[in-house]
C-alpha cells in the first residue's frame, strides 16, 4: 500500500508540473498577442487547447486560449483588410468565426461576421460601381450570409440581383430588409420598398409590352407566396386581372387588395379598379360604392367622372 501511495503522489506531482507547463505556454501566447504577434501566438494557444483539453488542472488556461485564438484570426483578418488583401482577410476572418462557433462564443462569432460582411462589401464595391452586377451579387451574397443586418450591403445585393436579371432573388432580399424592425431600420426599409416598386414596375412593363398578363399574375402570386402581406403584389395582380378583363377575379380579390395598401393613393387605385370591374359587369350599385371610396391620387378624377355617368 505504501508503494501505491507513493506512486499516486508522483502522478499528482507530474500532473501539476504539466499544468504549469501549459500555463507557461499560454503566457507566452498571451505575450505574443499583446505584442500583436498573432501568427506567433496562434500555435501556442492551439497547443494549450490540444494538450490541456482533458486536463482539469489546465481548465482555465484552455478556456482563455479558446477565447484568444479566434481573436488572433480576427485581428489578422482586420489587418489584411486594411491592406486590401481581401482574400487573406476573408480566410482569416472565416477561420476565426468557425473557431468561435466551435468554442461556443456566439458574441465573438457575431463580431467577426460583422467585420467579414464589411470586407465583402468593400470587395464587391468595385464590381458594383463598374455596373458588373452579376459579379457584385456573387460577392455581396457572401457578406449578406455573414451578416444580414448590414442593410447597406443588403440593398446593394438586391439591386445587383435585379440589375443582373434575377428579379426573384432581388425581391427576396428587398422583402427581408422591408420586414426588419422599423424603429431601428426605418431608412433602409424605405429604400427597400422603393427598390421593390421600381424593379417590380420594370418587370410589369416588360410583361405588359408582351401582353403577358398571366406572367404578371404569376410573378405577383410568387411574391405573395413568400410574403402574403405584400401590398405591391396585391396591386400588381389586381391590375393585371383588370387588363386581362377577368372582371370576376377583380371582384373576388378587390377588397383584400385595397385593404392591403398602406398608402391612400394606392388604396384608391384598388377601389377604382374594383369599380371598373363592377361597372363592366353592369353591377351599378356595387360600382358606385367602389368609386365612392376613391379619395386620393390620379384615380380620383377618373372616379368622379365614372360616378357622374352612373348617378
Amino acid at each position: 500500500m505504501k508503494k501505491l501511495f507513493v506512486s499516486v503522489i508522483a502522478l499528482l506531482g507530474a500532473a501539476t508540473l504539466y499544468a504549469q507547463d501549459l500555463t507557461s505556454l499560454y503566457n507566452e501566447g498571451a505575450a505574443a498577442f499583446g505584442a500583436k504577434n498573432y501568427e506567433e501566438a496562434i500555435p501556442k494557444f492551439e497547443q494549450v487547447i490540444a494538450d490541456g483539453e482533458n486536463d482539469e488542472l489546465a481548465e482555465e488556461v484552455v478556456a482563455n486560449s479558446k477565447k484568444a485564438l479566434p481573436m488572433c484570426y480576427q485581428n489578422l483578418g482586420t489587418r489584411a483588410a486594411g491592406q486590401k488583401n481581401f482574400d487573406e482577410a476573408i480566410a482569416k476572418l472565416t477561420k476565426g468565426a468557425e473557431l468561435a462557433e466551435e468554442y461556443g462564443d456566439q458574441k465573438r462569432v457575431n463580431t467577426i461576421n460583422n467585420i467579414l460582411s464589411k470586407v465583402y462589401q468593400v470587395q464587391g464595391g468595385t464590381a458594383f460601381n463598374n455596373k458588373e452586377y452579376a459579379q457584385a451579387a456573387e460577392i455581396f451574397a457572401k457578406g449578406y450570409a455573414a451578416n444580414p443586418r448590414n442593410t447597406d450591403m443588403a440593398l446593394n445585393l438586391a439591386m445587383s440581383y435585379c440589375e443582373s436579371g434575377d428579379y426573384a432573388k432581388g425581391m427576396e432580399v428587398y422583402e427581408n430588409v422591408a420586414a426588419m424592425n422599423p424603429a431601428k431600420y426605418a431608412e433602409a426599409i424605405a429604400k427597400a420598398k422603393e427598390g421593390m416598386a421600381l424593379y417590380t414596375n420594370n418587370e410589369v412593363a416588360k410583361l405588359q409590352n408582351a401582353n403577358d398578363y398571366d406572367g404578371i399574375i404569376a410573378m405577383a402570386d410568387a411574391l405573395l407566396e413568400k410574403n402574403p402581406q405584400s401590398a405591391l403584389a396585391e396591386k400588381v395582380r389586381l391590375q393585371a386581372y383588370l387588363n386581362k378583363k377577368d372582371y370576376a377575379k377583380v371582384i373576388e380579390l378587390g377588397e383584400n387588395a385595397a385593404a392591403a395598401q398602406t398608402d391612400d393613393e394606392d388604396r384608391s387605385l384598388m377601389y377604382f379598379t374594383l369599380g371598373a370591374a363592377y361597372n363592366a359587369k353592369e353591377m351599378k350599385p356595387q360600382a358606385i360604392a367602389a368609386f365612392q371610396k376613391v379619395t386620393a391620387g390620379p384615380a380620383l378624377q377618373s372616379a368622379k367622372a365614372a360616378l357622374a355617368g352612373l348617378q
